[in-house]
């Protein structure tokens, strides 16, 4: 028998609460209003809800939908169960080559190409918006970042970022609301057992994880300095401004860097933002896209 076909791409979301359910209905009907050739690619959400009406919601508009069971210590860590379905798709996808992780907390609005990553590339990724407790290029290690380097075997890393919003040059440091990946290298289900082993570190928790920041971006750091340690960098897309653009963060963006109207942006996360275009009064949004948002 010949080698089983590769998959098409496959994306993917998570919900944790009903609450959850209609951004990941909205983010599903986006992809298929203006997904152009990738418009009805699968679409699997994880569902760490025990709510049936998830079930039925979500496969109405022709997701599958897949039990998420995060297991302890991770359960109740921030964005464990994020870690943790990346780490069951990759499983579960092979021969799959690329995964796309989108939060449901962001819309596509222009079919989103550069997430196909062919053969040329091993991921896709934006960096991130703002530092946060991203590590500036010029300063030392902290113990927050010298431990999770060596959880995955370096001891710094060369490659760096500029964070989109307040433009500090730092030590590679992606975000995560959306990135692409394939399947075939393995790094979500590293991903998984090197945050699982932090997570349950009690001294790095003690000392490194002791504020309210660095918890919850433990799961984004972890990926970014895997990526920097199994990834050439070659193979890492570095992806447009135009993908994962931070709505929810508009009026803090340079001006020379912020959108003039959705229309112009393939995908965007808006988090707590309203999607009315009625209300959305710093943004141009034009035609056809007004009345879809309008409708949903």
């Amino acid at each position: 028998m010949g080698n089983p076909a590769i998959e098409p791409v496959i994306f993917l979301t998570l919900v944790r609460a009903e609450r959850d359910v209609a951004g990941a209905r909205t983010l599903i009907a986006s992809l298929r209003a203006f997904g152009g050739a990738l418009a009805q690619n699968p679409f699997w959400v994880f569902n760490a809800c025990p709510a049936e009406t998830v079930y039925r919601d979500l496969e109405a508009f022709g997701a599958r939908v897949i039990p998420l069971n995060t297991p302890a210590p991770i359960r109740d860590y921030a964005f464990g169960d994020k870690v943790f379905a990346c780490a069951q798709a990759e499983a579960l996808a092979t021969p799959a080559r690329t995964l796309v992780w989108i939060d449901p907390t962001c819309v596509v609005v222009n079919p989103p190409t550069l997430f196909d990553l062919g053969d040329a590339w091993s991921i896709a990724v934006r960096p991130v918006h703002i530092r946060n407790i991203g590590l500036r290029a010029t300063d030392p290690l902290d113990l927050f970042w010298r431990e999770i380097y060596a959880a995955v075997g370096i001891a710094d890393v060369a490659a760096t970022v500029e964070s989109f919003v307040d433009r500090q040059t730092l030590r590679a440091y992606f975000n995560s609301h959306a990135f692409a990946f394939d399947s075939a290298i393995g790094l979500a289900r590293e991903w998984l057992a090197r945050f699982t082993h932090l997570v349950g570190d009690s001294g790095f928790q003690a000392h490194a994880c002791a504020d309210e920041l660095h918890p919850i971006f433990l799961h984004q750091a972890v990926y970014s300095a895997l990526i920097a340690a199994r990834v050439p960098a070659a193979r890492v897309r570095r992806l447009p401004p135009t993908y994962n653009y931070p709505y929810n963060l508009h009026a803090t963006i340079p001006a020379d860097c912020r959108a003039r109207a959705l229309n112009d942006l393939v995908c965007f996360t808006y988090e707590e933002r309203a999607l009315d275009p009625a209300r959305l009064t710093d943004i141009r949004v034009d035609e056809p896209l007004r009345t879809w948002l309008a409708a949903q």
